[in-house]
């Protein structure tokens, strides 16, 4: 039964916010030279709760509206699966996705007395993203800028943390982040995008049409790569951040791939989803690579 709840909660997409956290720590470590590991582990189980909050209610909901019974399911869309094959039970999912999103806000609110307002604020955003994810913000065509946002202030929230400091450098880091996965939920709604037009939804390649939103696809690996360029150039993010870039060639193949075979994109979904943990695992690598910014300060 433990493997149906790893496929529920969707690991391969999970990773991207516990890449996050780890990520925001890791900043943390560059700019102040310290770190509480017990923090970091803490946040990365609140982290990883809240999006499998996410997961298990969009797949409930989506589920209840039939547009998971529409679509068809891939290794990177059209929900989990675990409902329409009746491998769990649609209330199942509704309770976990509630225990989870409980566990993520028990563990942020513990921050937000212990660390004050920041957190508070953070805490509720994600917490009012969650309930109204599959009801308004997927309908709305804005599912990307979410997981953009969220995934930025993971990475600003675990260097807040960390360091008590809203930094540049975490802000700027949090982008770049956020840009990776937002990357990978934009190709993954193209096998979806009937099953979620029929639904009611209006996600960007509903919006665009797949043939010009495969076009859309440079944007995103494209600010990353201006994140980092900016970051080290700038003097912001150490100069090792820039093996984040080595990453970039998976990127390319993936979107060549997809202005060819936009209708069919599988193979090009994995080689993103590559391309974004790699990219965001080497950008954690950076900042931990690098001599911490007050090493030698008096």
């Amino acid at each position: 039964m433990m493997w149906v709840w790893f496929r529920a909660v969707r690991i391969r997409f999970l990773l991207s916010s516990v890449i996050a956290a780890t990520l925001g720590t890791a900043v943390a470590w560059n700019t102040h030279g310290a770190i509480a590991m017990q923090d970091w582990a803490v946040v990365v189980v609140g982290v990883a709760a809240l999006h499998a909050s996410v997961d298990l209610l969009n797949d409930y909901r989506d589920y209840r509206r039939g547009i998971d019974t529409r679509t068809r399911r891939t290794g990177m869309s059209g929900g989990s699966g675990v409902l329409p094959e009746g491998l769990l039970r649609p209330e199942q999912v509704r309770r976990a996705g509630i225990i989870c999103l409980c566990a993520g806000a028990a563990i942020g609110s513990y921050y937000t007395y212990t660390h004050g307002a920041v957190v508070g604020i953070i805490l509720g955003f994600a917490v009012l993203s969650i309930y109204f994810y599959s009801t308004r913000i997927v309908d709305w065509g804005l599912g990307e800028v979410f997981v953009g946002i969220k995934g930025g202030l993971i990475v600003l929230g675990a260097h807040y943390i960390q360091t008590a400091h809203l930094g540049f450098e975490a802000a700027l880091a949090g982008a770049a982040a956020g840009t990776l996965s937002a990357l990978v939920l934009f190709v993954a709604s193209f096998p979806d995008r009937e099953a979620d037009r029929a639904g009611g939804r209006r996600t960007i390649v509903i919006r665009l049409g797949p043939e010009r939103a495969a076009r859309l696809y440079w944007a995103f690996p494209g600010v990353f790569v201006c994140i980092i360029l900016y970051g080290v150039a700038s003097g912001t993010f150490p100069w090792t951040a820039a093996v984040s870039l080595a990453a970039l060639p998976l990127a390319v193949r993936a979107g060549l791939g997809m202005m060819r075979q936009y209708m069919e994109p599988d193979t090009h979904m994995r080689g993103t989803l590559l391309y974004s943990r790699i990219s965001g695992l080497l950008l954690v690598a950076g900042f931990a690579a690098a001599t911490p910014a007050t090493a030698g300060a008096v």
